[in-house]
């Protein structure tokens, strides 16, 4: 941001000249070429910086989500393999008993 307020400084110097001028046009090409190129096209930059940091943010939080989601979902998968194994011994435990 410090950019954009230099700039816009550098740009306030010319300003006296473009108004004394008395001549519409230098004043439309003050204001398009001087000002708004040099202040906005900075303060662009600053947002877009600003955004792509919350979206890398964003991005790891979903990664975060993911991660734990299928950390959650192998140890449910683990869990039900687990009841799988018990629920064959009962039934051969109770096939045995049905054959005697």
């Amino acid at each position: 941001m410090w950019c954009a307020y230099a700039f816009a400084a550098l740009a306030i110097v010319s300003l006296p000249a473009a108004i004394l001028s008395h001549n519409p046009v230098i004043l439309v090409s003050w204001i398009s070429q001087t000002f708004l190129q040099l202040v906005l096209l900075s303060i662009i930059i600053v947002g877009q910086n600003v955004l792509a940091a919350a979206s890398d943010k964003r991005a790891e939080a979903t990664y975060e989500d993911a991660d734990a989601v299928l950390h959650t979902a192998l140890q449910i998968q683990d869990h039900l393999a687990a009841q799988d194994e018990a629920i064959e011994k009962i039934l051969g435990r109770v096939s045995s008993l049905k054959a005697t």
